[in-house]
């Protein structure tokens, strides 16, 4: 089934219950209204979600639609539960916050302390203006798994896979790309990479990953030397998998990413598109068709993006441990400026940490989610990119909750180590940067010629 928020759902159940020991103000002329004062707050902020069609379970558009909640809302912004963002505010500048100020949170307690009257119609702003149906507007090109997929009523689905050829017969750059779950109801995410051809351009590495050990000699076993043919089968699939280059992720929370001017991915001529699909059963058999819709850039960029994971795959989480901490890092052998941080962990994840390491010793904390949710899968987009130099390292540090305490723990009882379902678990500090030194290379290459990059 698909995750909902777990804040999306407590608001249901506020409304029911009120607030009866709220202290109220009798309302007057100066109190803020539905159509002057909040609704300017809901539509930059709120109505992306909480309108028809989207993941939210009530519209917040008309007054009609926001007066029965009024209570509920009031709960879930001065709580800072909704809308949901999970940074700290004191670290780091981020282009897509969507968390309020405390001047919004303070004219809605205001308005509906004050009987959260609507105010005059003719004060109300206009409709925010969304997409029907894309979001990064009309595509150039659009690819959907070959295949109808039919997914059971019950039981656990493995990671399914599905490779779709482009037939580019140029390299292309993406500017924006968008992933649509054809069956949301059942698609817990989707992650979409780029199997290249060979020889499509040389890959410097211009990172090293280094996983941290949580527990010296608990590291998970390792596979057995693949012995029939059924297993040198499943081994050659998972060798071409990790080749894959992340191009497009989509899970609840998570926006279609649109990159700065002068900057895309590259898809080279011939590459395969592979979907990665989690499907989740929920009692009922279904069929999904996922597809991707990209936007090319006009002329080459001046540089590329480049996305890869700083992770460490090796622990084992003891049973009952309520702050077990997991690390790894990474080490840059030249100039990079890193534009966008992912933290994702799963039902046990407590919080996430990257610290930037300077080639002078200086340290700097560029993300902190001190309150991970795995419901909401957030890339955290900087207002201005950290810029790395060469030498510099990027420190992520995790904490996990497999204790009783964690009311979202599947089974406290158990060791956990790293696998892709949600009952196991994860530590992946995902990263999108360019590498300075790429610049000129690209600019000089044209649109069917790029460097290659090295993302994961």
């Amino acid at each position: 089934m698909r995750v909902i928020p777990v804040g999306a759902i407590v608001i249901v159940s506020l409304v029911v219950v009120g607030s009866a020991q709220d202290a109220r103000v009798p309302p007057n002329q100066n109190a803020p209204t539905f159509t002057r004062d909040v609704a300017p707050i809901l539509y930059s902020k709120c109505v992306q979600c909480h309108r028809p069609g989207e993941v939210a379970p009530m519209s917040l558009i008309t007054y009609k639609d926001v007066r029965p909640w009024a209570r509920a809302i009031r709960e879930k912004v001065s709580t800072r539960t909704m809308p949901p963002w999970f940074a700290d505010p004191a670290h780091g500048t981020f282009r897509n916050d969507r968390s309020l100020t405390q001047a919004q949170i303070d004219t809605i307690v205001k308005w509906v302390d004050a009987d959260a009257r609507q105010g005059d119609p003719a004060q109300l702003p206009p409709l925010p203006k969304f997409a029907d149906g894309w979001q990064i507007g009309t595509p150039d090109a659009v690819f959907e798994m070959p295949v109808d997929y039919k997914i059971p009523a019950d039981g656990t689905v493995d990671y399914q896979y599905f490779e779709v050829p482009t037939n580019f017969k140029e390299d292309r750059w993406i500017s924006a790309g968008e992933v649509r779950a054809g069956n949301p109801e059942h698609v817990h995410h989707i992650i979409v990479s780029v199997i290249e051809p060979p020889g499509s351009g040389s890959r410097p590495s211009v990172m090293s990953v280094r996983a941290i050990s949580d527990n010296p000699g608990a590291d998970a076993p390792r596979p057995a030397r693949p012995a029939t043919e059924a297993q040198r089968a499943a081994f050659a699939a998972a060798a071409r998998r990790a080749t894959a280059v992340s191009l497009v992720n989509w899970a609840v929370g998570e926006d279609p990413p649109a990159y700065p001017a002068g900057m895309a991915k590259r898809i080279p001529a011939g590459s395969i598109l592979q979907f990665q699909v989690h499907y989740t059963t929920n009692g009922a058999t279904a069929t999904d068709r996922s597809k991707i819709g990209l936007i090319f850039t006009k002329q080459p960029p001046k540089n590329e993006m480049r996305t890869a994971l700083i992770a460490n795959t090796g622990f084992a989480i003891p049973a009952g441990d309520a702050n077990h901490q997991i690390e790894a890092e990474a080490t840059f052998n030249d100039n990079v400026k890193i534009w966008y941080m992912h933290p994702h962990m799963h039902l046990r994840g407590k919080d996430m940490t990257y610290t930037a390491i300077y080639p002078d010793g200086r340290q700097e904390v560029v993300l902190r989610v001190p309150k991970y949710d795995f419901g909401w899968q957030t890339d955290y987009a900087l207002a201005q990119p950290l810029s790395l130099p060469k030498g510099s390292k990027l420190h992520v540090t995790a904490h996990y909750d497999n204790s009783t305490a964690n009311r979202f723990n599947p089974d406290p009882t158990t060791v956990v180590r790293w696998g892709d379902q949600t009952w196991e678990e994860m530590m992946i500090g995902y990263i999108t940067y360019t590498v300075d030194s790429a610049q000129l290379a690209i600019s000089n290459a044209g649109a069917a010629k790029g460097t290659a990059n090295d993302a994961h």
